[in-house]
């Protein structure tokens, strides 16, 4: 069984994925999930084995994907952003885009 966090680290992580990284986990849907077309993504859950997007595509559709952390299952919060920023790093990479520094 996956590793749960407290509501408290899940509402501060979603607030700044959602609020501040928008246009990450748009990359990180398009990356990762089967829906190349993804023109928003939110952030929704995540646990000790992944993270959880609601997407939205360019025809409208509304699907959720859960991708897995690339590090592998993690139990403690800072090991959240590692895997976040992996995330992210793996999708500018997949997708051919420049990454910013962290």
């Amino acid at each position: 069984m996956p590793s749960e966090f407290d509501d408290a680290v899940r509402t501060a992580v979603l607030r700044h994925m959602n609020n501040d990284h928008r246009d990450d986990n748009v990359l990180i849907a398009r990356a990762f999930g089967p829906f190349g077309d993804v023109i928003d993504a939110t952030m929704t859950t995540f646990d000790g084995d992944g993270g959880q997007w609601h997407v939205i595509t360019a025809d409208g559709a509304e699907e959720v994907i859960r991708v897995p952390w690339p590090g592998g299952s993690i139990s403690e919060r800072p090991e959240v952003r590692r895997e976040i920023v992996a995330l992210y790093d793996a999708a500018c990479a997949r997708l051919g885009v420049e990454p910013r520094p962290h």
